[in-house]
């Protein structure tokens, strides 16, 4: 098969790509493939199992048309200051500028108008007061929420409009590896439908998002592409009644915090905060399974979560941080059987495992109903266990209430973009006709920032074409 374009996965920074060549008056071909499926024949069946059942060849929250994007809390952030490094790599206005682009291009497909985090400015004000008495720093990002349900209608619009201007999808379809011709990338080879597939493409587009972040660090040894070992993020799902957050949740929807607690200083964050939201489990390779929150439009529970993700940097001779984060997961999930651990604040502090009795008789029930009660202590490294204990600590000034005997914590929770895909401005790596984008390449981290590289990406593909 021979084709001008290649995209590699079909997330939000794939999926910008081919959008932006479209939009841009680009007539070259473009080939998308995932080894997913087409978003409407994704579906997770735990709705009516209630549990996890471990789908193969692969999960439908993690794989297929829009990435994780379909079933995530649907949350656009409007600030270059969240979202990765890409600032870095492009500069901070052309960011800025690029996600107000971006984000009119959700609306255009049905993305939500009214933005969280806009207003009650003396409210925002005494939140930063008492986040600088904790020692810690409140970003300040305004939050587009499409919604778990809704960004399924979104993502579907978007992919109908890219097959009815030409984007050929070969969905089922994984790539294996790249077709290098003295250190040029000619396209793609792939396995679909139980063939081996060549794809030859003048340009090869690896957007293959968290989801494949390991395979590309893979990739990149293979075939000597320059990259570093990046920072790994190690954390866990904290939840709490509504209550607890009321204010937080009413004046910024999301509170993006950053701290840097004693005794190692690490970096930590918290991601992805979901009002009204319910955790859930998403598997990746091997049946590594890992935490997770959704937030849906509509239905709403008691309570809220938030991820807190220690970053975690390693110097040489050690170049795997991401197995080293899955080898932590494993071990979580050795000890819940499978399922994702579930424990108290409390018990942790007191040295004890959580019993199932004692998460039956607390105010806050767990929205993960097959989490299983235990001690998360027991797998999570003694420095990433230290560094969240006293993040909880000093949100608790923020937040009065957050760190409360009651307060759950879920593991684990890991982010695979560890692996950094050197380039420069342009968005070319060290091997010619090969780009990688969103949060794979180690640049991106989250929806928004994805789909800024893909628009950039799909930039720079349409400009040369026109030049030419």
């Amino acid at each position: 098969m021979n084709t001008d374009v290649v995209i590699v996965g079909a997330g939000p920074a794939g999926i910008f790509t081919a959008l932006e060549m479209i939009r841009s008056g680009s007539r070259q071909k473009i080939v998308m493939l995932d080894k997913g499926a087409a978003i409407e024949n994704r579906k997770c069946p735990k709705s009516l199992t209630k549990q996890c059942v471990n789908c193969k060849p692969y999960c439908h929250i993690t794989t297929g048309f829009s990435g994780a994007g379909a079933f995530s809390d649907g949350k656009l952030s409007l600030s270059c200051e969240v979202g990765g490094d890409l600032p870095q790599l492009i500069g901070e206005e052309s960011a800025q500028q690029t996600i107000h682009y971006a984000d009119g291009i959700y609306l255009e497909f049905g993305a939500d108008e009214h933005i969280e985090g806009l207003d009650n400015t003396e409210e925002v004000k005494d939140i930063r007061k008492r986040a600088i008495q904790a020692g810690l720093r409140l970003v300040d990002c305004p939050i587009r929420h499409m919604g778990t349900e809704k960004a399924h209608g979104i993502y579907l619009s978007i992919e109908r409009y890219l097959q009815e201007h030409g984007v050929e999808m070969l969905f089922g379809c994984e790539c294996t590896n790249l077709i290098l011709e003295e250190s040029v990338c000619k396209g793609v080879y792939a396995l679909y439908k139980g063939q081996e597939l060549e794809i030859h493409a003048s340009r090869t587009v690896v957007a293959t998002g968290r989801r494949g972040a390991d395979w590309l660090e893979r990739i990149c040894a293979e075939h000597n592409i320059a990259h570093q070992p990046g920072t790994v993020d190690i954390g866990v799902r904290v939840e709490v009644r509504n209550e607890v957050m009321e204010t937080v949740n009413r004046v910024l929807y999301e509170s993006k915090l950053i701290g840097y607690p004693k005794p190692f200083k690490n970096k930590v964050r918290t991601f992805c905060q979901n009002p009204g939201g319910f955790v859930s489990q998403e598997n990746y390779d091997a049946g590594l399974a890992v935490v997770n929150g959704h937030s849906y439009k509509e239905l709403k529970s008691n309570n809220t979560n938030v991820a807190i993700l220690c970053s975690h940097n390693f110097n040489s001779p050690f170049n795997q941080p991401i197995e080293y984060a899955k080898k932590v997961g494993e071990l979580t999930n050795m000890l819940g059987a499978g399922h994702i651990l579930v424990q108290r604040f409390g018990d942790i502090l007191d040295g004890k495992r959580t019993w199932p009795k004692e998460l039956a008789q607390s105010n806050l029930k767990p929205t993960l109903p097959d989490a299983v009660a235990g001690d998360i202590t027991a797998a999570l490294p003694y420095r990433s266990m230290m560094n969240i204990i006293n993040f909880i600590q000093a949100v608790d000034h923020v937040v009065p209430g957050f760190a409360s005997i009651e307060t759950l914590l879920y593991s684990p929770e890991l982010k695979f973009y560890s692996n950094r895909v050197k380039m420069d401005e342009n968005l070319n790596t060290s091997i010619a006709g090969l780009h990688c984008l969103g949060d794979s390449s180690g640049w991106t981290r989250g929806l928004m920032m994805a789909s800024v590289m893909g628009v950039v990406m799909g930039r720079r593909i349409a400009a040369e074409e026109a030049a030419r």
